[in-house]
């Protein structure tokens, strides 16, 4: 029954956040002021405005399941994304509760995790 859950994140900058999440592949369905709409195959990330949102102490973020986490991982850590500060990107690597993880922190400390099933055995 349930087919989508969609983050709505905040956003100090819309243009920039755009920017910055076109470069991971996402596509602008819809941008004002306010609210920003992207979306890539399956995903859809909505972005609120918050002016006064400070990237350091953020706290929201959102689970992303690839059906490929290398071929993510490696087409993210193409951009060149630092490993620390804001943005970063911690690539990809198995994690004790059977996933193989990446992190991502946007440019406003928004965390995206994205994670698939390791295989048992």
């Amino acid at each position: 029954m349930l087919e989508k859950l969609s983050p709505i994140l905040p956003a100090r900058d819309m243009a920039a956040t755009e920017t910055f999440w076109q470069r991971l592949g996402f596509h602008t369905v819809n941008l004002d002021a306010e609210y920003l709409l992207m979306k890539r195959e399956g995903a859809e990330v909505h972005f609120f405005h918050h002016a006064a949102l400070d990237p350091s102490t953020c706290d929201h973020g959102a689970y992303l399941r690839p059906s490929d986490i290398n071929a993510l991982d490696a087409e993210w850590a193409a951009l060149g994304l630092p490993a620390n500060g804001i943005p970063r990107l911690v690539r990809a690597e198995d994690k004790p509760w059977g996933m193989r993880e990446l992190a991502l922190l946007d440019l406003n400390g928004n965390l995206i995790r994205a994670g698939q099933e390791l295989p048992l055995g």
